[in-house]
This record gives structure tokens, C-alpha cells and sequence, in this order.
């Protein structure tokens, strides 16, 4: 079984047209090298209507991008420094797309003022492989005594000769 290793991506970037479909082609990069090619085509969607929104509607374009791998959730987040965005006004259309192809998505705004829109996909489970039975193992010909066979006192008595035996 393959297990998987907590993986972290940061990015600063200057959101303009032409920046999106690089910032794109960058966290597809990242998502191939940590073997999540079925998570590329959703995060990259996403984001690039993040990043579009924001070009459209920001007046601060600097914002940070991350992902975090933990082996069950990739979580993707943008943040802003944008103090006037209003992501429940401008982002309306932007966060009911990411909601309809994101299994958990959500905007908080840090101890700064900036806001922050994060969206998570869970690691989906491989085709199913139908089980094939397994031959019993053979059993064994000889049986042992079990202890609880024997009378207690035969049992006390085996032990007490270990003792003994053991303080001479």
C-alpha cells in the first residue's frame, strides 16, 4: 500500500490575464509531482476562476496561493490583501461554481483584514479490483495440549517445581 506524504505549496503572485494561465500550468506541475493527476483539471478550474474574479474585481492584485496535501484532503486556498472585496458581492457567481465541484469550500478573513478562499477535494478510491478467495490454509496434524485441559493442581504443581528448580 502506498502511503502518502504531507506535501506544501506556497506561491506570491500578481494576479493579471495573463498570469493565470501560468499560476495554472505551476500548480498542475506541483499536483503531477505529488502523484495527484485526478485533482489537476478541478484545481486548476478553480482557481483560474478565482484569479479571473479577483483580477476583475480587486484593487490590491497581490495574492498568495497555497496548497496543502495531507494524504485525504487537497486543500487550495487564495488569499488577498484586498480589504474592499467583498467575496459574498463580487465573487457570487466565482464561489457557486467552486462550491458545485469542490467536496468542501469556504472564505474567512485573517487577523489582517485580507480574506481568504479556500476550497478542498478528497482523495477519491482506484477502480475497485473484485477480491479472489483465498486457498485455507492446511491444518496443523499435531494438536497441543491446551493448559486448561489439565487439572489445576497438576498445574501449580509444574509451577512450583519451575520455581524451585530455578532458586537451587
Amino acid at each position: 500500500m502506498k502511503t502518502a506524504v504531507p506535501c506544501y505549496y506556497h506561491l506570491d503572485v500578481e494576479v493579471s490575464p495573463e498570469r493565470v494561465g501560468q499560476v495554472s500550468r505551476i500548480l498542475a506541475a506541483h499536483l503531477r509531482h505529488w502523484d495527484l493527476e485526478n485533482h489537476v483539471d478541478p484545481v486548476r478550474s478553480g482557481t483560474e476562476l478565482l484569479l479571473r474574479a479577483i483580477d476583475e474585481h480587486a484593487t490590491d492584485k497581490h495574492i498568495s496561493i497555497e496548497m496543502w496535501w495531507n494524504g485525504q484532503h487537497l486543500i487550495t486556498a487564495v488569499g488577498g490583501d484586498d480589504r474592499d472585496l467583498r467575496p459574498d458581492q463580487d465573487l457570487r457567481t466565482c464561489l457557486a461554481r467552486i462550491a458545485a465541484m469542490s467536496d468542501g469550500w469556504g472564505c474567512c478573513a485573517a487577523a489582517g483584514g485580507s480574506k481568504i478562499i479556500w476550497f478542498s477535494r478528497r482523495a477519491r478510491a482506484g477502480q475497485r479490483v473484485p477480491l479472489v478467495p483465498t486457498a485455507p490454509a492446511p491444518n496443523l496434524n499435531e494438536g497441543l495440549d491446551v493448559p486448561r485441559d489439565l487439572p489445576v493442581t497438576v498445574l501449580a504443581a509444574a509451577a512450583a517445581d519451575g520455581a524451585l528448580g530455578a532458586a537451587r
